[in-house]
């Protein structure tokens, strides 16, 4: 079974990683004049073995962050839910919202009105509690990005802000991969003040959280207001296969005034 086969995660590197990435953030933060405790970390562990959930549930990590619905389903057959609470980041298909219902604590990739509609009609299916989920927005019009183009979410929003079983508590967004601090800046700006706007203007909508920022960009992220980051590499390291060397350059060049 793939999940089992990786490299075991080592709990000491976890552990100092974790400590290196919460100064970083808690600089950030200072920086912007904010409570650090404002921002939550979801470790991402898409394609890494279950070694790496064990050491996050070990760590005291509350939450993880997975992109896809088959392997976080094959996962869950042989560790369970670890105590964690699992977030959905990817894309999601219309026909796999049924099993994303089952996995899932959190939704944060609602791209369209009929996704949400069948997420809720899912969770009336199941006789489930109301599930709560971020709408996914794509400010820099990036093609292979998928979400609400800029100001469609505000558009889309109401529609989905009335289905009673979903919970809609704010906005999430995927910056480009760049080392382009001013593309960076102006993407979460944008995400930021579409966030704002939303809370202001959608009856239901409740802005409570605004995720974004990733390895690469999370220092920037955290200094234009967000709220949730989700961290794959600079947590639990490069997945089994893939090279760090592309993504420590782009984040060396993305640490402004990092301690």
């Amino acid at each position: 079974m793939r999940v089992l086969s990786a490299a075991i995660v080592s709990m000491s590197d976890l552990g100092e990683r974790i400590a290196a990435v919460r100064t970083r953030i808690d600089a950030a933060a200072r920086r912007a004049g904010r409570p650090p405790a404002d921002i939550e970390v979801v470790a991402v562990t898409k394609g890494h073995p279950v070694s790496a959930l064990r050491a996050v549930a070990a760590a005291g990590l509350p939450i993880i962050g997975e992109n896809r619905v088959d392997e976080a389903e094959e996962k869950q057959g042989v560790v369970g839910r670890l105590g964690l609470r699992w977030h959905m980041i990817g894309h999601l298909q219309r026909n796999k919202a049924r099993r994303a219902v089952a996995l899932f604590d959190v939704v944060e990739s609602v791209d369209s009105v009929r996704l949400a509609r069948k997420l809720a009609a899912e969770v009336e299916r199941a006789g489930g509690e109301r599930l709560e989920v971020l709408l996914e927005v794509n400010v820099s019009g990036e093609e292979t990005k998928g979400g609400f183009r800029g100001g469609e979410v505000l558009e889309a929003a109401p529609h989905i802000v009335e289905l009673d079983l979903l919970e809609v508590v704010g906005l999430m967004t995927m910056a480009p991969f760049t080392s382009d601090e001013r593309a960076l800046r102006q993407v979460f700006r944008t995400t930021r003040e579409l966030f704002e706007r939303c809370g202001r203007q959608v009856r239901g909508f409740e802005a409570r959280v605004l995720s974004m920022g990733m390895s690469n960009d999370f220092e920037i992220a955290v200094e234009e207001g967000s709220t949730r980051l989700r961290l794959g590499t600079v947590l639990v390291g490069p997945r089994p296969g893939e090279h760090a060397s592309e993504w420590i350059e782009s984040a060396e060049s993305n640490r402004t005034g990092a301690e």
